[in-house]
């Protein structure tokens, strides 16, 4: 599941959580979902909160590695780009494993509050699937598929922090049980299916992000093949 993203003014203040928390106005954000938006220099602001500063260099950090593709991360380019010390990102960020997994928690509590949590608890797999394949779709208009590098890359094989991974292992599941139910297919394959799934708002996300193809269109593509491909599958259990 990630191109110049940040915040315009009058929000270039704001983090990635506390732009989610204004509901995509686009009067309040800047723009439709899908804007380009740039991200404010750390070197702009000369002393800033703790918070503040590691919000930013998270982001900092989420353009770069959107922008080559894949782990890890250079800490020198990351300095550079945020116009600090390599020894200040250390002193926030120990490791580079620290790191990737405080993006994956913030990008994830980002999607739940979005609402990923609460879709993935409905009652057949058809409104299930619909509804949290068309809010992580949005997820990566906004912000690239940065949850696609880090969940995929094997430079973080064995090193997910499994309180971070625990609320994505929930909604997994629940998806996973209703697709079994509904499909009857084995648990591998329905693991299968899942992955195959998840392509679909990755790869039409990132074309709208990129302006390859206006947001409007792809959106409904990403929701037309999402119900496509379930009605492939079930076909394929009969």
């Amino acid at each position: 599941m990630l191109r110049e993203i940040g915040v315009p003014a009058p929000h270039a203040g704001l983090n990635r959580a506390e732009i989610f928390a204004i509901q995509f106005d686009p009067e309040q954000v800047g723009g439709a979902v899908g804007d380009n938006i740039s991200i404010p220099r750390l070197g702009t602001q000369k002393r800033l909160a703790a918070e503040l500063r590691r919000d930013q260099l998270l982001d900092v950090a989420a353009k770069l590695i959107v922008e080559q593709g894949f782990l890890p991360l250079p800490i020198e380019r990351l300095a550079r780009e945020a116009r600090v010390s390599k020894a200040l990102i250390y002193a926030y960020f120990s490791t580079q494993y620290d790191l990737f997994n405080a993006l994956l928690a913030r990008e994830l509590q980002v999607l739940m509050t979005r609402g990923l949590d609460e879709a993935s608890r409905g009652r057949t797999l058809k409104t299930v699937a619909v509804d949290c394949i068309m809010i992580y779709f949005d997820h990566v208009v906004r912000w690239g598929p940065l949850l696609h590098i880090l969940f995929s890359d094997l430079y973080m094989a064995g090193r997910y922090d499994r309180a971070t991974t625990a609320a994505r292992d929930r909604v997994a599941r629940r998806v996973a049980r209703l697709a079994r139910r509904d499909l009857g297919l084995p648990a591998k394959e329905i693991v299968a299916a899942m992955n195959m799934v998840l392509a679909i708002p990755e790869e039409a996300g990132t074309l709208a992000l990129n302006g390859e193809v206006e947001t409007a269109l792809t959106r409904e593509m990403c929701r037309t093949l999402t119900l496509s491909a379930l009605k492939g599958l079930k076909g394929a259990a009969r």
